[in-house]
């Protein structure tokens, strides 16, 4: 996507060929900064401290990761330490585990002085597929928009309702939620987003309306509690979210907050698409209580931080001192909540039925390794 008219990705190679730049999120949207990574260190910084955050990214800064690591040190135990080192900084997107288990499968067959090289190439492929997956479910989805704006004949723009950021910041391009909503905007078609802000880290308000601003797309920074009243005046005609880690049947794990759209959504007959890639279904698991639920700082919650009115960017407390703070990041939306999942294979109910009509050479391998395991249980 462009900022001031240029070209980004949000994580890409340096013009050295090894270091990797990425966009600083936690800049935006007050200061657009690339920085410079050229360690293992440095990337499992930029994933912990959400320099990168969204799962497509993080699985792609991973892949790097890994890059980076093998560059300075190839051996068997130099890659199993960068991929402990990488597990740990996000436990609930699926995309960084399933990145770092299939890289280092592939890498341990490879001679040591192999394994850099073919490092980088993998993590170059993650990105060149994250930018087709998403572009094609921009496509998908951007037929549902269309689907509303024709219907009628109307003549308001089409109503859509986000949360958290879904966008290109959170992919390597284009991104998963905000894709539709881009194809449909360049294609002409009236829209307007109502933003909701996602606290406590507020990605909604920063990055989401950064990014719709700098591609023109008009949009409205709401309270995240102002949803439900927009869908009862009827001022919503679709919710679409993105995902960090959607189970075999469909149930969706994305950031705090989405659940409860889902429900004011389902009580007022507002339709609530969720934007799927194929990397971030977990065919593994079918009990969404079994997705790690990562808890954060609670000073993301006891403070926030903005421009002040010298211009200078600080942080300031929200909560009495002394008073005790929670801060959960992710939340499940059931299946039952969903409208449809928008993948890059086309859209489908959600559930175990409608992700295996689309992907039924995972599903079904999935299904044989489920079998075999439970035999040899029973055995």
């Amino acid at each position: 996507m462009k900022v001031d008219g240029q070209h980004y990705r949000s994580v890409t190679l340096a013009d050295d060929g090894w270091a990797v730049e990425i966009v600083d999120q936690t800049r935006l949207p007050h200061e657009f900064r690339r920085v410079r990574l050229e360690s293992l260190d440095d990337a499992a910084r930029a994933i912990s401290d959400m320099q990168v955050r969204g799962a497509p990214l993080i699985g792609a800064m991973a892949a790097y990761g890994l890059s980076l690591a093998l560059r300075h040190d190839p051996s068997d135990a130099a890659l199993k330490e960068a991929a402990k080192k990488l597990r740990a900084t996000r436990p609930t997107g699926v995309n960084l585990h399933k990145v770092i288990d299939a890289m280092a499968r592939q890498l341990r067959c490879l001679p040591a002085p192999e394994r850099a090289r073919a490092a980088y190439a993998c993590a170059a492929g993650i990105c060149e597929e994250d930018i087709a997956i998403n572009r094609a479910i921009g496509e998908h989805g951007s037929h549902l928009i269309e689907k509303i704006w024709e219907k009628g004949g109307r003549r308001k723009p089409v109503e859509i309702l986000t949360h958290c950021n879904a966008g290109w910041l959170a992919t390597v391009d284009w991104g998963t939620a905000l894709a539709p909503v881009y194809v449909a905007h360049a294609a002409g078609i009236p829209i307007h987003v109502w933003v909701g802000e996602t606290r406590p880290r507020n990605q909604g308000a920063a990055l989401t309306a950064w990014e719709l601003g700098h591609e023109g797309v008009p949009h409205t920074v709401i309270a995240d509690n102002a949803g439900g009243h927009l869908m009862q005046r009827g001022r919503v005609d679709l919710c679409l979210t993105g995902t960090d880690r959607t189970t075999a049947c469909g149930d969706v794990c994305n950031k705090i907050g989405t659940y409860l759209k889902a429900l004011a959504a389902h009580d007022n007959g507002v339709p609530f698409y969720v934007a799927v890639p194929g990397p971030s279904i977990d065919w593994s698991t079918t009990d969404s209580r079994e997705i790690p639920i990562e808890e954060r700082d609670g000073r993301e919650v006891a403070e926030i931080r903005g421009r002040a009115a010298d211009g200078s960017i600080q942080s300031v407390r929200l909560v009495p001192e002394g008073s005790p703070v929670a801060n959960f990041a992710f939340d499940i939306t059931p299946a039952r909540l969903v409208t449809r999942l928008i993948t890059e294979r086309g859209l489908c109910p959600a559930g175990r039925d409608g992700l295996a009509a689309l992907y039924p050479e995972l599903a079904g391998r999935v299904t044989s390794v489920r079998k075999v395991k439970s035999e040899n249980s029973e055995k």
